[in-house]
């Protein structure tokens, strides 16, 4: 079991899941507001019910009370982010202003006053949230009964710090673009650097080689994420194909200065780093693809190999290295795995290339191993 296959509970974020429902045992309605649509809840049986942030009357609640349900309020102030979201993110909303600073910008502010020692009730809207983001990746993804993703997906790792300059930018981008056209999910982490390749290449597999070359020139002019111009660069290429194909992106506020690329179109943005990484590595079932990085990329890697070695997620998943000087080496990390997999069901898995083709062919050749 993981914590995306489908729960005992019922999670209803929309009152039309109410309509032909009577029995609301286990259940969890969440985000409603029954002020505008109050319901007769004499017709309803309710046992470990719950309603979380869920608008209603005095007399409701107090009714409800009698019958059991656990209620917890939704928060006394207002928040800039909502906690009972009922789908992942687009950059559009992340960029969305609003009293003068971009949606992204006010929930990382608000996030860092408090952090390290948040309150108990924001840290409970934090986890409040993040549990909705899980949901919005399990309605977009469609996992089965032992975990596994309708869509194959395949996360690229890489550095934050690279240059849209950076020859292995364009390399990440071109892979991410193959992986695409030969049907695969391509995620992310959402930030700059590595990430935002990975995003544009699966994005621009709608349109082609000519146009991605196209975009890589455009993004250029601005080629680290702090230059003047560098959102603006990136908005400048979307004007121009704003139809690109889906992929999906994996942020964190905790790391709120690198700002969220553009050209992912689901974005599943959580504060806890750590829920963060492993939900993007869980979820990487089809393979994944780590680019040159630095201290981050690394711990990723290991965190991969780890849930490899044990089988954590029911599957074992390839795991390819596009950059040998980095990873043979510069780092030795590619002959390391190696060692540490030698005898292992995941062994035959690991692949070292400077070839985005190679990486396709690789993936297609090795699938997913299921863990019996």
């Amino acid at each position: 079991m993981t914590k995306f296959n489908h729960p005992v509970e019922v999670l209803i974020t929309d009152l039309a899941q109410l309509e032909g429902r009577r029995d609301l045992t286990s259940c969890t309605l969440q985000g409603l507001n029954f002020l505008a649509h109050p319901v007769d809840w004499t017709a309803f049986s309710m046992d470990n019910t719950a309603f979380l942030g869920c608008r209603m009357s005095l007399e409701a609640e107090l009714q409800l009370r009698q019958m059991g349900a656990h209620i917890y309020p939704p928060p006394a102030q207002p928040l800039p982010y909502d906690p009972f979201r009922k789908s992942l993110y687009t950059w559009q909303e992340l960029i969305g202003e609003s009293e003068g600073k971009p949606a992204d910008l006010q929930i990382y502010e608000h996030f860092s006053e408090t952090k390290l020692n948040p309150p108990i009730n924001e840290a409970l809207w934090q986890r409040i949230h993040d549990h909705s983001v899980d949901e919005g990746l399990r309605q977009l993804l469609q996992f089965d009964e032992r975990g596994m993703t309708n869509l194959r997906c395949v996360g690229i790792m890489g550095g934050h710090s690279t240059l849209r300059t950076d020859p292995y930018f364009e390399k990440t981008a071109v892979t991410a673009m193959e992986l695409a056209k030969a049907g695969y999910f391509v995620v992310s982490g959402g930030g700059p650097g590595i990430m935002e390749a990975a995003n544009l290449g699966a994005y621009f597999s709608a349109y082609g080689p000519e146009a991605l070359q196209k975009a890589l020139r455009t993004l250029k002019a601005a080629p680290h994420y702090t230059d003047p111009g560098y959102h603006e660069a990136a908005q400048n290429v979307l004007e121009d194909y704003p139809e690109g194909a889906e992929n999906l992106a994996i942020p964190t506020w905790f790391y709120g200065h690198e700002p969220s690329n553009l050209f992912a179109s689901q974005i599943a943005k959580y504060f806890s780093n750590s829920i963060r990484e492993d939900t993007l590595l869980a979820i990487s079932l089809y393979g994944i693809i780590c680019a040159p990085g630095s201290a981050g990329t690394t711990q990723e890697i290991f965190m991969d190999a780890t849930q490899n070695h044990y089988g954590t997620f029911n599957y074992y998943s390839p795991m390819v290295f596009l950059g040998r000087q980095r990873y043979e080496i510069e780092t030795l990390i590619y002959p390391l795995l190696r060692q540490l997999a030698w005898g292992r069901d995941y062994y035959d898995l690991l692949f070292l290339t400077d070839e985005p083709e190679e990486v396709v062919r690789f993936l297609e050749a090795h699938p997913p191993k299921r863990v019996e």
